[in-house]
């Protein structure tokens, strides 16, 4: 199945799961919204968080291969930098399952509405 966004670029599976994969984990959510506010370096990311270095420079891996964050070398840093369209393309798609949802719970309300009449009409004759 392939997924299509608003701006009709193609999302394939390989592509969606990434992507929420990667949010799927609370510390890369955290780096995420701390590189929406402000470029950071690896090595600063890495200081809020209770673990090595590798495991932060790990996340920001799976962050950049779903392509929410860019990371760019400044002199010996690596600056992360959030990718605000990436993050748009998760919540277009969660709305298009959303609206699917809605689409099906509206269905089940109109069988249960049509029984509920049917059952009605049979109790008042």
């Amino acid at each position: 199945m392939v997924v299509y966004d608003a701006m009709a670029d193609a999302l394939t599976d390989d592509d969606v799961d990434r992507l929420f994969h990667a949010l799927a984990d609370a510390t890369r959510r955290d780096i995420l919204s701390r590189t929406m506010r402000a470029d950071q370096s690896i090595t600063a990311l890495s200081r809020g968080y209770d673990m090595s270095f590798a495991a932060v420079q790990k996340h920001v891996t799976v962050l950049a291969d779903a392509g929410l964050v860019s990371k760019e070398r400044r002199g010996r840093e690596r600056l992360v930098r959030a990718v605000p369209a990436r993050v748009r393309r998760a919540r277009e798609l969660l709305s298009r399952y959303e609206s699917l949802w809605r689409e099906r719970a509206a269905g089940i309300e109109a069988i249960l509405a049509a029984d509920d009449s049917v059952r009605g009409t049979a109790r008042s004759t």
